[in-house]
């Protein structure tokens, strides 16, 4: 049974949604019969190369001050404490994705378990160590450290391949009706918007493998 998983890697709701997904595939029967792949969504397509903190970036956003806009993540991270991640979202950098994607997306070709490794790696590292994950060198030290030959990785991350996957990933979401991240398609049968709990994932998992055996 297949799950897609549509995401950011700076959305800190899709690290939440990740991790409510993985609590319920723990108590899932049927988990060595699950395989969850990353598709690539980026919130702003748009986003320059250089980076901007985040907490500047919402400020100017939606027009709020710093300590308002330092509010806003403080929530994120109270959502994120209860399901056992400790973000540092004051720390971050907002930048645009397109390339950990595209490398996130190689990986997964190259090897689908230490591919999700990786984007374990870049989401942690990010949420909740603060580095950046923007940058072609800083990008191919993150798919060493998670088991991939970095010079390779870096041929890749220079050329212009899978580009059009990541735009690709984009566009089936948005025609399967997908208005914002995460979101999950299982098993091309049941979809699931937003970070929801982890009884509702297990709920869903159920749903989704007594269908698939019914029509066998």
């Amino acid at each position: 049974m297949q799950i897609e998983m549509w995401s950011d890697l700076v959305c800190p709701w899709c690290f939440i949604g990740k991790r409510q997904l993985e609590i319920a595939l723990e108590q899932f029967p049927h988990r060595d019969h699950v395989m969850v792949n990353h598709r690539a969504y980026q919130l702003n397509p748009q986003a320059e190369p250089s980076t901007t903190p985040t907490t500047q970036m919402l400020a100017q956003k939606y027009g709020v001050s710093l300590d308002e806009a330092n509010a806003m993540l403080r929530n994120v991270s109270d959502a994120a404490e209860r399901v056992g991640l400790n973000f540092q979202l004051e720390r971050t950098l907002s930048g645009n994705t397109r390339d950990g994607h595209r490398l996130v997306l190689w990986a997964q070709r190259i090897d689908h378990s230490k591919g999700q490794q990786l984007l374990e790696t870049l989401l942690s590292a990010y949420f909740e160590g603060g580095e950046s994950i923007f940058g072609i060198e800083t990008l191919a030290e993150f798919a060493s450290a998670s088991g991939f030959n970095a010079a390779e990785a870096l041929v890749f991350l220079h050329s212009s391949e899978l580009i059009d996957e990541v735009r690709r990933d984009q566009e089936i979401a948005q025609a399967l009706g997908c208005t914002g991240v995460p979101f999950f398609v299982i098993d091309d049968r049941f979809g699931v918007t937003g970070a929801q709990s982890s009884e509702l994932f297990a709920s869903a998992l159920q749903q989704a493998w007594d269908s698939r055996v019914t029509t066998k």
